[in-house]
């Protein structure tokens, strides 16, 4: 246990973390690297260029004599996928905190420092991109020290591109992070902290031990669903799985043991074994708390039970995905879905549609609201349509976050026109160093949910960066905006917002379907209505024949007559006749700007 070091990599996103970790396997000779970004395997990830996952792998590496073995995690640094790095965090004694020399500390180094430090790990801060022609690494060292109070000897400089300074990182690894400890003679008690779904073997839990050992054979139970199996295969992560007899306390390995449900197995859950069980449980993670909701609806109703088996094989990869049943008069039944973020709604949808061929309509995102009635009673709606009738509602309550940008100080103006576009309220302001500034927001989550992020980046040419965390509801004054097509509401493109922002936001969106239905072969009125009030309209004119094109000359009334004709069966058509919104045009609805 001594010779073992377990590591995660933690930064903000596009620091270089990836690429960092892959000079690590290459200078232990764990693989050979024939390609860019080895530990993301994922096509998504390849083409976005970002962690998705976080990655567990395995090295071996000599030093002084004696062979060390490091288990590495790789995180992802976008604050969409921050559940992953808490769930990494647990699994270390140590963290690489990597900075990049030509962008300095950015919001969400901030953020997975904390997180690291609530763990007590042994932080080593790491430089990176120490090559390039713009990096600054004086001005950065501080930084850094002012950040986590190191001394400026114990800061590495790296480089993950040219390999410079990675025989470092690695001597730093063993000499700084505290081999893990544990008891090795008692009861087995392993903490799950990502699990996979393969086809053919099931689903193959990843965890890491902290008391006793398990070997191959062994009779094991999960501890909280009490679920028992025997542990067909354990083995450790090296690229690909590296089966093993035994595994002893401080390792991070896999268990395979035929199990087919996903509900069975739960991140965060402890491994002990049947007859010589632990007495408690490893305390895990907190909770995943989704801060965006939307509805996911197969576009085949009759795909609805392999819509849920996707979802539930999705979970296992990706824990902070929540879902419950829910139903639409639009658009028949589907899930309510619960995310970190639009990206992350975003990668869901991609994955669910590469991974499992599922064709899956969104819906607008919204947040949860606190609504309380008249009799003192309180209820969570995460959708418009689940609003009780306005004359039963007391107050609304809507989620706030506390939200962190830094950035440059030329950028400071435009930044506080977006956030108090948005309803945001500056708490405070400090320089960190140099010519950056640390902002300090209370902003409300539905106002952020869609475009706030982009818009950030546009304005502060990439420079912002951003990070938040939740910080309780406060009363708000609330509509809810309905979307009536030729009288009938549709449900999925009902939304709240804020009373200010309603009727311009009414107007907008019937200027939007208005150009994305197509025509029919009668008139589509596209209203926007506040309770019993209409607030916008648009029409959408019908598709004519010129029925009058035969008559030539003659009397007026022969006219007239095949025009009355016309219009009768233009009634009738409207009366049977319903409207298909395309799928563009939910999407449309989200852009809005």
């Amino acid at each position: 246990m001594d010779n073992i070091r377990n590591f995660c990599i933690i930064a903000h996103i596009d620091h270089g973390k990836s690429t960092l970790a892959d000079r690590l396997l290459e200078r232990t000779q764990t693989i050979k690297i024939t390609e860019g970004q080895m530990l993301d395997n994922m096509d998504l990830e390849r083409e976005r260029g970002i962690t998705i996952k976080s990655h567990a792998i395995q090295m071996e590496y000599k030093h002084n004599g004696q062979t060390y073995i490091l288990n590495l995690i790789d995180t992802p640094g976008h604050v969409d996928f921050s559940y992953e790095v808490s769930r990494s965090i647990a699994a270390c004694e140590g963290a690489l905190l990597v900075v990049d020399a030509t962008q300095g500390v950015q919001a969400q180094t901030i953020s997975n420092l904390y997180m690291a430090i609530e763990h007590d790990l042994e932080i080593i801060p790491v430089l990176n991109k120490i090559d390039m022609p713009s990096a600054m690494p004086d001005e950065v060292e501080d930084e850094i020290i002012d950040l986590i109070g190191c001394k400026r000897e114990d800061i590495l400089r790296a480089s993950g591109k040219t390999g410079e300074g990675v025989d470092d990182v690695l001597k730093a690894i063993v000499e700084r992070v505290p081999h893990p400890v544990g008891d090795t003679k008692g009861p087995l008690q392993a903490l799950i902290f990502d699990s996979v779904f393969n086809s053919f073997r099931g689903i193959i839990a990843y965890f890491k031990i902290e008391n006793g050992e398990i070997r191959k054979g062994d009779k094991v139970k999960f501890f909280n669903t009490g679920m028992e199996y025997v542990a067909d295969e354990v083995g450790v992560l090296k690229m690909d799985m590296v089966p093993r007899q035994v595994l002893g306390t401080g390792e991070v390995g896999y268990i395979i043991s035929g199990i087919k449900d996903a509900t069975e197995v739960k991140v965060g859950d402890t491994i002990t074994h049947v007859n010589r069980p632990c007495d408690k449980a490893i305390s895990g993670f907190q909770e995943v708390k989704p801060m965006v909701f939307a509805g996911v609806y197969p576009i085949d109703p009759s795909e609805y039970e392999n819509l849920r088996a996707s979802l539930e094989k999705l979970q296992l990869n990706d824990a902070s995905l929540t879902f419950s049943p829910e139903s639409s008069v639009a658009l028949g039944f589907g899930f309510r879905c619960g995310f970190l973020g639009l990206l992350h709604m975003e990668i869901v949808q991609e994955r669910l549609d590469r991974e499992f061929n599922m064709d899956v309509i969104t819906t607008v995102p919204n947040v949860s609201y606190m609504v309380y009635d008249k009799q003192g009673g309180v209820k969570e709606v995460h959708n418009p349509s689940g609003l009780p009738e306005q004359t039963l509602i007391d107050h609304i309550e809507e989620p706030y976050i506390r939200a962190s940008i830094i950035t440059t100080t030329n950028f400071i103006g435009p930044i506080m026109t977006l956030c108090l576009d948005k309803r945001g309220e500056l708490i405070n302001q400090e320089y960190v160093s140099g010519n950056r500034v640390e902002l300090h927001f209370m902003l409300p989550l539905g106002e952020i949910v869609i475009d706030f992020y982009d818009k950030l980046k546009s304005i502060s040419k990439g420079y912002a960066s951003f990070d938040y965390h939740i910080d309780g509801f406060r009363p708000s004054r609330l509509a809810k905006l309905d979307i009536l097509l030729n009288g009938e509401p549709v449900d999925a493109l009902s939304a709240l917002t804020h009373q200010d922002n309603a009727v311009s936001m009414g107007r907008k969106m019937c200027e939007k379907l208005k150009d994305l239905i197509p025509r029919q072969q009668f008139d589509i009125a596209i209203q926007a209505a506040i309770g019993a009030k209409i607030v916008a309209r648009e029409t959408i004119k019908c598709v004519r024949k010129d029925v009058t094109a035969k008559c030539y000359g003659g009397d007026v009334s022969r006219k007239r007559k095949l025009l009355e004709k016309q219009k009768k069966g233009k009634k009738r058509m409207k009366q049977i006749g319903n409207v298909e919104v395309p799928q563009k045009a939910f999407l449309a609805v989200l852009k809005l700007d």
